[in-house]
Formats: structure tokens, sequence, C-alpha cells
């Protein structure tokens, strides 16, 4: 497979050969944010071949920013981002904030991906906000036909995230678009602006209901100066 080359002793273009690829920035990104499974890894990118994932994590073991590691008694790896890898992560933070000022025009309908955001979410849930020892959330997007019910368990710092009914009762529930809940979730909206206009219906006990945006947060680029705060 070939890859990138410059031919130029210019440090950013070596970095870029390196980590320029298509998919390349992205695959960190999910390692940095705590993907480690291969599966979980394609998730966090939907339209990412097997194949390319595959090929993308060998280059970056190869070159020393992924440790692949055997999953002990099972089959298959995880991977781990090493040092050089994890001190990429302030230059992705700051290329996601670039993007949140910049980029938003480019966004389009096909980019509002169910899959993607509920991963995002599980993500940003803060588990010492909640209460009780297990919180059980149930999401229904009214725009999605193929899997539009999700649900999301926390036991204390574990996180659960379900495409079927784990047969649990639900504390919270969130009723609305993929790209309302997006949107809130980059800094765009608020909950209760989108309540308040019928876009997002949140039903469930009010200690948890009122306070949403505490145990679920915000995306880690949102800039307060560029977000919708209420």
């Amino acid at each position: 497979m070939t890859h990138m080359e410059y031919g130029q002793f210019c440090p950013i273009a070596k970095a870029t050969e390196v980590i320029g690829e298509k998919w390349t920035l992205l695959i960190i990104r999910e390692l940095l944010m705590g993907g480690s499974r291969f599966n979980e890894l394609q998730r966090g990118l939907s339209l990412i071949s097997p194949t390319l994932l595959s090929k993308r994590l060998d280059w970056l073991v190869e070159h020393g920013l992924v440790m692949k590691k055997k999953i002990a008694g099972q089959r298959g790896h995880e991977y781990f981002p090493t040092a050089c890898c994890q001190e990429l992560q302030p230059i992705i933070l700051a290329l996601g904030g670039w993007g949140m000022r910049w980029a938003r025009s480019n966004l389009t309908d096909k980019d509002y991906d169910v899959e993607m955001l509920m991963l995002y979410l599980k993500r940003s849930i803060v588990t010492e906000k909640l209460i009780g020892r297990e919180t059980v959330v149930r999401f229904k997007f009214t725009d999605v036909e193929t899997y539009p019910d999700w649900w999301l368990v926390v036991a204390g710092d574990e996180i659960d995230l379900c495409v079927k009914d784990p047969g649990k009762d639900v504390d919270v529930y969130f009723t609305c678009g993929v790209k309302t809940l997006a949107d809130i979730w980059m800094g765009e909206n608020t909950y209760r602006e989108a309540m308040r206009d019928g876009g997002l219906s949140v039903v469930g006990h009010r200690a948890l209901t009122q306070n949403v945006g505490a145990w679920m947060r915000n995306a880690i680029f949102v800039d307060p100066a560029f977000s919708r705060v209420e």
C-alpha cells in the first residue's frame, strides 16, 4: 500500500506523511477518546471499511503511535495510544475547536449519523452527577427508520449502549430528531430552547430532567464564546 511522500525535510511534511492519510486522524481521535477494540473503533468511524481500518492501525503500530495487544482469553486485539500518540491530543483538540468555529457551514443532513451521536453521548456522561446505583436513559429518534430506539445504562462507572430494550426501568426519556440532539451536543442549541420550541421532549425524574447538561456534557471542542448557553 503506497503512502504519501513529500520529499521534504520539513517536520510538518514528515508528520503529515505519518498521520495525514484519509481516516488516520479520525482513528487517532477515537483512540484518544477511549476506543480500544476494533469494533468500537469502526463504530466511531462508520463509513470506513474493516480492511482499511486494519491497514491504518497496522501503519500506526509500525510508526510507534499505537500498541497492539491480544485480548486475554479471547480472540482479537486491543489498540492503545502510546506516549507518542498521546502528544497529539492537544493538536486534535485544537483542530476540533477550529472546526467548530470555521467548518460548521460544511455540515449536511447526511453527516448527522445516529450511531456516532450515541457513541459520543455515551462518552459524555458524567457518572458522578447521576443519582443512585443505576440510571437508564432511553432515546427515541423520530427521523430514524433503522434503530430509532437507543438505551444508555449507567451503573457506577460502567456505561452500556444498547439498541435492544435491556428490560430495565427507564429514568429519563428523550424524544427528538438526530440533528436536534447533535446540535445541542455541539453547543448550537440548549436543552431548554429545544424543549421550548417543541423539537425535544425530555420526560423523567425532575432531579435529572432539570439539569441534563450537568450529567450529559457538551462536546469537548465547544468554545463557550461560540456556544448557546442557557
